[in-house]
């Protein structure tokens, strides 16, 4: 292509439309035996977020956060993340969804997009309205988990395409006085947007890094994934791990899907130290013990009851293990 020094994100023959994220084939299929065994609960929120959990929320130890690309939903990677989930049983699995918005680069077609897309070229990538809600929102739901009780160096930001993109973005700009680096970031098929408000804070310089990429991706190209590396690099990260797959395109495969649980598993290992604090079943309300007995699926065991303390014991019974 005799564009590619000044077209270098996006590929310059797509009708000069950032194509939405296609339908991913050839992933690997949940493990149904394990996920029917290792006890997870999966909740859909109103908002489209996908929530997967160990069953017994007194497990959870980790949290992975993975954002969706450009006109997806959390649904594009459910599959994906109970898969991961059956391997790592105690981390809590948050699938969020973008918010609608139009999108530049689409004839202002409104999609979901977690930032807006002015054109395909480089100083284009610079403008992406919407970025720091997106920003906020991830930021938040940091927050939210930490205010749980997991520390921050036990959640790990991953997304694809225009998800990973945010997720590089968010995760090495978080305040540094709120606690230690995440414990990695995972970019499927991403690059890093805004560069020019990009500052990595003091701090996360040594965040861990994977980014996958398809050396046959034509839409986010491999020279952007390179040049966002060496932007990255050159702004203070200290472990950043780049992997490209011969062959592949503007997707991701078993192999790739393989590579980034490994990831998982080295910056989130089984630690029972970790885990979450819950409020005792005794200190809680019966609206709560029942929001509690539902979320855990434990309706037909209470059927029948009626008193607070049974309430109480069913669920102090299951957090222990001896259901």
């Amino acid at each position: 292509n005799d564009r590619l020094n000044n077209n270098i994100w996006y590929d310059t023959n797509n009708n000069n439309k950032a194509t939405p994220s296609p339908a991913r084939t050839n992933w690997p299929e949940p493990n149904q035996q394990a996920s029917q065994h290792s006890r997870i609960m999966t909740t859909t929120r109103k908002d489209g977020t996908i929530t997967i959990t160990p069953q017994n929320e007194a497990n959870q130890s980790a949290t992975v956060i993975i954002c969706h690309g450009l006109g997806d939903s959390s649904e594009g990677f459910s599959d994906v993340a109970e898969h991961l989930s059956s391997k790592l049983p105690y981390a809590k699995f948050i699938l969020p969804t973008a918010p609608v918005q139009k999108v530049t680069m689409n004839m202002g077609m409104a999609m979901a997009s977690w930032y807006d897309i002015v054109g395909l070229d480089k100083r284009s990538n610079e403008f992406c309205k919407g970025i720091d809600e997106s920003q906020s929102r991830l930021a938040n739901m940091i927050k939210a988990e930490m205010d749980m009780g997991i520390s921050r160096n036990r959640i790990v930001l991953a997304g694809f395409s225009q998800g990973g993109a945010l997720s590089l973005y968010t995760g090495m700009q978080l305040p540094a006085a709120d606690g230690p680096p995440l414990a990695g970031i995972v970019v499927l098929s991403g690059y890093l947007p805004h560069s020019s408000g990009f500052n990595i804070s003091a701090g996360l310089e040594g965040t861990p890094i994977w980014h996958g990429h398809g050396a046959a991706d034509p839409l986010v190209r491999m020279e952007a994934a390179q040049e966002s590396k060496k932007v990255v690099t050159e702004r203070g990260a200290t472990d950043y791990t780049f992997k490209s797959y011969a062959g592949l395109a503007h997707s991701v495969n078993p192999q790739e899907i393989s590579d980034v649980l490994a990831f998982l598993q080295r910056v989130l290992p089984p630690d029972n130290t970790c885990k979450i604090k819950l409020k005792d079943p005794g200190e809680m309300s019966v609206k709560e013990l029942k929001g509690a007995i539902a979320k855990a699926g434990l309706g037909r065991q209470a059927v029948g009851l009626m008193e607070k303390r049974e309430f109480v014991d069913l669920l102090r019974q299951h957090r222990g293990g001896k259901l």
